[in-house]
């Protein structure tokens, strides 16, 4: 299998028509190889447009949701990201990419993932990003140290502290709802008191482990 013919087209054929026109975060998909961070019995399937198993219960997301989700942070040169499911670190390492000069802070709860990421990015020679086994699902602390937060799994309901706790000018990007209502949605911490909401595209993906969830009336 030519596979930087399978990277093109994933590029051309899933991508680009998804609204993935950032120059960046294109260059990235065709830089970093997406099979060496999927589990080895998956890797031929990497680049095709579905969510590849990782174990515990997890996958990969589509490639066309990961680049749209990297895209829609808006990520400046420079910036300090924490991004919550490091997964199989492959979108660890296109959020390092677009952060250049930056750098990325990745939290998962299964150590394993953890582990695995670190391999995998030192492999490609990726140093702008630090690893930490925890939960990060309804809050994280510090958050003013970011500049962007990436979420990589959906929150039935958008727990305060990420809001309350974002730093000024910083953005948030996760994926909000329910099945099959969900919105990827950035917001962005204006002043003290101000956010702005955007939501930019409606999806479904797998919700983090140990998620706030919405309470639903019982009648």
């Amino acid at each position: 299998m030519d596979m930087e013919q399978a990277r093109f087209n994933m590029v051309e054929q899933q991508i680009r028509p998804w609204d993935v026109l950032d120059q960046t975060v294109l260059d990235a998909l065709l830089k970093i190889k997406r099979e060496d961070f999927a589990p080895e019995a998956w890797r031929v399937l990497a680049l095709a447009d579905l969510e590849i198993p990782l174990g515990f219960g997890e996958s990969m997301l589509s490639p066309k949701m990961e680049a749209r989700i990297v895209q829609e942070a808006r990520i400046r040169d420079g910036e300090h990201i924490l991004e919550i499911g490091t997964g199989s670190g492959y979108m660890t390492a296109l959020l390092a990419h677009v952060a250049g000069s930056g750098s990325v802070h990745s939290v998962d709860i299964v150590p394993e993932f953890t582990t695995g990421a670190k391999e995998k990015l030192a492999r490609h020679g990726i140093s702008n990003v630090t690893l930490q086994t925890g939960d990060a699902a309804r809050g994280w602390s510090n958050l003013v140290n970011y500049d962007v937060v990436v979420v990589t799994g959906s929150l039935p309901v958008l727990p305060e502290a990420f809001t309350k706790n974002m730093k000024i000018g910083g953005r948030l990007l996760a994926v909000v709802g329910e099945c099959p209502v969900m919105e990827v949605r950035r917001i962005t911490r204006l002043t003290k008191d101000v956010w702005h909401t955007d939501d930019v595209l409606e999806t479904c993906i797998p919700a983090l482990k140990n998620v706030q969830q919405v309470e639903h009336f019982v009648f």
